[in-house]
C-alpha cells in the first residue's frame, strides 16, 4: 500500500528545453507529494528522466512514491527501475537518470529518505529504461515471477511484487494484466517508446486519476483532489469543480459516473491509458482500454459450494503472504466470519480484531467474540475511541472529496485500533455485492416486475421516522419507483428530493443495469472500496479482500443470479459454503450491517456532532465555491425534519429521519471549506 503520482511533458522538436527540474518543476511534485504522504510512513522516493527522440522531440518524467512496506521491505524501494542508458545509438537518446530526495524537509520522526532502487540490467529486458511505481499488492506475484525466470528474465529483488511488474511489462505488455491477481494501480515508464501506462485493478480497490494539459502535460496521481490543485498551479482561474458530476455525487455520496474535479479522470475499475506523444512529436495523446473488464453476461454456469469454497480458499490463502504483522477482521456476519475460519487453517494462532461501537444496537462486538471462541483466534475486542466531530474533517481532507457513506467513521475507527497491533487486515469487502448479501437486491427484483403499481401507493402517509423501519424502507421503495429505479433506492437524495435541494427540475434517467451489476459497476468501487481504502491508509494499514479475488470475481459476474440467490435467498450460495466452516447460528444470524446512529448523534450531539452539523449548516456561508446554488431553506426544512422525528407528542407523518441526507450536506460543507482554505 503506498501513494503514487508522475507527470510526463512534451517539447517539441525545434523548441529548446529547460533543465529536466525547470521543465517539470519540484513544486509541482511537490503538491502531489502532499496529499499522498499520509499513505507512505517507511520510506519515500522521486526519479526523473528525460528522452530525446531522433525527430527531436523530447519527453520529460517525473514520478513519486511514498511507501507502506508490507511485501521485501528492503528488496522493494520505489520508483524501481530495470534498464537504464542503452550503448545502442537507434532511435532515442535516453539521458542519464536523477534520483531525488523531496524538496521538502522531514518532519522529526517522519518518513526516511531512501534511494529508490538503482537501476539494473536484464539480459531478456534489455537496456532500455522501464521504471514504475505501485500501489497495492499482487497476490501471484510469485507464480508469474517463476514464470518469467523460465523466459530467461533476472530479478535484482528477492520476491518484491512490483519487480514482477517491470519484467511481466517488458515481456507481455499489456497482456500482463489479465494474468495479475491483486489490487493495484500503477504508473509505468517505458522510455524505449517514451509513452507510459496508467493501469487500475479488475475490482477497483485502489484510486487513481489523471489529468491532461495544454495537449503538452500528462499527470497521475492517487488522489484526484491533488490534479485539481496541479491544474489550478499551472493554469490559474482554471474551473475545478464539474457541477454535474457534483449533483451526481451528493444524490450518491459518491460519483458513480464522471470526476468531481473538472478534466480530471478517475480511472474505472479494470482501465489501463496508454500515453505517447503523437507521431508530429507536437502533442500527448491518450489510448484508453479496458483490458480485462468482465461483462455481467450472467449467462455462464451457475456457480456451486464446491467451486466457491475451493476459489474462496484460495483467495485467503494467497493474501496471507506478508512481512509485516498479518490478522483479520471478524465482525461476527457471515464474510469475516467465513474468512477467518479458512484463514486459520493456514495460520494457527490467527490474531482477530473487532471493534465495540459506542451505541447497543450498532456493536457487533459480542458476535464477534463468539466466533472467535469458536474458531479459537487471538481475539481482541477493542475500544473505538470514537470522537466522530474530531476525525470527521482530517478524513474529508486526506480523500480530497465529500464523501457522503457515514461508515467512513467506523471503518476508521476499526482501522486505527488494528494498527496498533498488524499492518495487514483480511475483510469482507465484496461479499455483499457479489453474492447478493443486501435486502435491497431482493427488493430490487419486486420494483422491477411491479413498478408501475408500487408507485400509486401514497407514500405521504408512511412515517419515516426510524431509517431501519419498514415503512421507511416501503417509503423508499415507493418514491424511487416514481423516480430512477434502483439508483433511486440506493441514493441519498432521490431524484425528487435532489430536484429541491439544487432548485432545479428533476432530471430521471433509465433504470437499465440489474441491481447486482450497478453495485459492482458503481457502488463498490465509487462508495466500498473508497471508504476502506481511504480509512484504512489514514493509519497505514494494508487492507485486503478476498472475495475481490480474479476468478471469483470472474466467475460471480457469470454466473446467474438463480445460483447466487438459490430459491431467492439473499446471500444463499455463500451461506451454504459456510455452514461447512460455520454453525447455524452464525450463519443465518441476520445482516446487522456496519453502521452508526448518526441521526441520534445529530439530535443528542454525541461526540459534538449536532454542534458540528449546525455551526456548518446554519453559518453564513456553508457551502463556498461550490458551483450549484443549494435550497438553503430547503436545508433548514431537513434540520427541522429530523428533529420532529424523535420530539414526544409530534404529529409522527412530519418528522422524518434525514440520517444520511444531514451527514451528506455536513460533509459537503466540510470539503467546500476545506477547498476554500487551499486557495
Amino acid at each position: 500500500m503506498c501513494g503514487i503520482g508522475g507527470i510526463v511533458r512534451i517539447w517539441p522538436a525545434g523548441d529548446i528545453p529547460p533543465l529536466p527540474h525547470e521543465s517539470i518543476p519540484e513544486g509541482w511534485l511537490d503538491t502531489l507529494d502532499r496529499s499522498i504522504r499520509h499513505r507512505g510512513p517507511d520510506g519515500q522516493g522521486r526519479l526523473r528522466h528525460r528522452v530525446t527522440r531522433s525527430d527531436g522531440t523530447t519527453i520529460d518524467l517525473a514520478l513519486i512514491h511514498r511507501r507502506l512496506s508490507i511485501i521485501d521491505p528492503t528488496g522493494g524501494p520505489q520508483p524501481m527501475v530495470i534498464g537504464g542508458p542503452s550503448d545502442d545509438p537507434g532511435t532515442h537518446q535516453n539521458l542519464t537518470l536523477h534520483w531525488l530526495a523531496p524538496s521538502h524537509a522531514q518532519a522529526p520522526g517522519g518518513p526516511h529518505d531512501y534511494p529508490a532502487s538503482r537501476e539494473h540490467h536484464c539480459p531478456a529486458c534489455g537496456h532500455d529504461t522501464l521504471a514504475v511505481v505501485f500501489n497495492g499488492c499482487i497476490y501471484n506475484h510469485r507464480e508469474i515471477r517463476r514464470e518469467l525466470l523460465a523466459l530467461g528474465h533476472r530479478f535484482q529483488s528477492d520476491h518484491s511484487d512490483t519487480e514482477v511488474l517491470l519484467h511481466g511489462w517488458r515481456e507481455w505488455g499489456a497482456h500482463l494484466l489479465p494474468r495479475l491477481d491483486g489490487m493495484y494501480a500503477f504508473a509505468l515508464w517505458d522510455g524505449r517508446s517514451a509513452s507510459w501506462i496508467v493501469a487500475r485493478d479488475l475490482a477497483g480497490e485502489k484510486p487513481i486519476a489523471m489529468t491532461f494539459l495544454r495537449g503538452t502535460i500528462s499527470a497521475c496521481c492517487t488522489h484526484p483532489a491533488a490534479l485539481a490543485a496541479l491544474r489550478t498551479h499551472i493554469e490559474p482561474g482554471a474551473s475545478r469543480i464539474n457541477a454535474d458530476a457534483l449533483a451526481s455525487w451528493i444524490a450518491h455520496g459518491f460519483a458513480p459516473e464522471g470526476s468531481l474535479y473538472a478534466d480530471v479522470h478517475d480511472l474505472q475499475p479494470a482501465q489501463c491509458i496508454h500515453v505517447t506523444p503523437d507521431t508530429a512529436g507536437r502533442s500527448l495523446i491518450a489510448q484508453r482500454t479496458l483490458l480485462h473488464q468482465p461483462e455481467p453476461t450472467r449467462t455462464g454456469p451457475p456457480l456451486t459450494t464446491s467451486d466457491v469454497d475451493r476459489l474462496l480458499t484460495q483467495a485467503v490463502t494467497s493474501r496471507l503472504e506478508s512481512d509485516v504483522p498479518l490478522g483479520c477482521f471478524l465482525s461476527g456476519g457471515v464474510d469475516s466470519s467465513l474468512i477467518a475460519a479458512m484463514a486459520i487453517r493456514a495460520i494457527p494462532d490467527l490474531q482477530t480484531f473487532c471493534v465495540a461501537m459506542p451505541s447497543i444496537g450498532y456493536d457487533e462486538s459480542p458476535h464477534a467474540a463468539a466466533v472467535a471462541r469458536l474458531l479459537g483466534t487471538r481475539h481482541q475486542t477493542i475500544s473505538s475511541q470514537a470522537n466522530p466531530a474530531d476525525d470527521l474533517p482530517p478524513l474529508i481532507a486526506q480523500l480530497g472529496l465529500p464523501f457522503g457513506d457515514s461508515s467512513l467513521l467506523p471503518t476508521h475507527w476499526v482501522a486505527r485500533a488494528a494498527r496498533a497491533h498488524v499492518h495487514v487486515a483480511l475483510a469482507g469487502d465484496g461479499g455483499d455485492e457479489l453474492f447478493a448479501g443486501y435486502n435491497r437486491h431482493v427488493i430490487a427484483q419486486r420494483l422491477r416486475r411491479w413498478r408501475s403499481t408500487i408507485a400509486r401507493i401514497p407514500s405521504r402517509l408512511l412515517p419515516a421516522r426510524n431509517p431501519r423501519s419498514r415503512s421507511t424502507m416501503l417509503r423508499r421503495l415507493i418514491e424511487a419507483s416514481r423516480g430512477r429505479g434502483y439508483p433511486d433506492l440506493v441514493a441519498i437524495f432521490p431524484a425528487g428530493m435532489l430536484a429541491k435541494l439544487l432548485d432545479a427540475p428533476p432530471t430521471p434517467t433509465p433504470d437499465t443495469l440489474d441491481s447486482l451489476d450497478w453495485d459492482i459497476h458503481y457502488s463498490l468501487p465509487g462508495d466500498i472500496l473508497r471508504k476502506t481504502d481511504a480509512a484504512s491508509m489514514a493509519v497505514a494499514l494494508e487492507v485486503r479482500a478476498p472475495f475481490l479475488s480474479r476468478d471469483l470475481f470472474h466467475a460471480c459476474l457469470a454466473a446467474p443470479r438463480s445460483s447466487l440467490m438459490p430459491q431467492g435467498r439473499r446471500k444463499g450460495l455463500l451461506r451454504d459454503v459456510a455452514r461447512a466452516y460455520l454453525p447455524a447460528e452464525i450463519v443465518d444470524r441476520p445482516k446487522q450491517g456496519f453502521a452508526i446512529p448518526i441521526g441520534r448523534w445529530f439530535r443528542t450531539d454525541f461526540g459534538g456532532m449536532r454542534r458540528m452539523l449546525f455551526d456548518h449548516l446554519e453559518g453564513p456561508d456553508p457551502f463556498p465555491g461550490l458551483p450549484l446554488n443549494l435550497n438553503r431553506k430547503y436545508v433548514r426544512r431537513l434540520l427541522r425534519e429530523h428533529d420532529a422525528a424523535n420530539a414526544p407528542g409530534i404529529n409522527p407523518w412530519r418528522g422524518r429521519d434525514h440520517s444520511q441526507r444531514l451527514y451528506m450536506l455536513l460533509v459537503l460543507s466540510i470539503w467546500a471549506r476545506w477547498l476554500s482554505a487551499r486557495d
